[in-house]
């Protein structure tokens, strides 16, 4: 599989704190370094975490942001996250009308 650029995952969040939706999976072979924007399309600031996980389920010590306020119709980026084969970039958000994009390459391990 050659290695891909440019987006790798959207999701458009669910709406509930506690519910992460995972935006990109690095495969098994390859790292990648990811840059994620979220972006809140609501009127009124929202809540969101991000975590690099190991599952959908973040343990304590693999969230980024946590509790982190966007507001209206702004943006939060987080860039040159690097993610090992496996590792997972999750999101929620406290509402719905919040979506994800992670962008960046996949480098080969081989």
């Amino acid at each position: 599989m050659p290695a891909a650029t440019g987006r790798l995952g959207t999701a458009d969040l669910a709406g509930t704190i506690g519910t992460t939706s995972t935006v990109y999976t690095c495969p098994t072979g390859y790292f990648a370094v990811v840059n994620v924007t979220i972006c809140n399309r609501n009127a009124s600031a929202v809540t969101v975490r991000v975590a690099v996980a190991t599952s959908s389920s973040p343990g304590a010590a693999e969230w980024i942001e946590y509790g982190t306020t966007i507001p209206a119709n702004a943006v939060l980026e987080r860039t040159g996250l690097v993610l090992s084969p496996g590792q997972l970039l999750a999101v929620s958000s406290s509402t719905t009308g919040v979506n994800a994009v992670a962008y960046g390459i996949e480098t080969s391990t081989t």
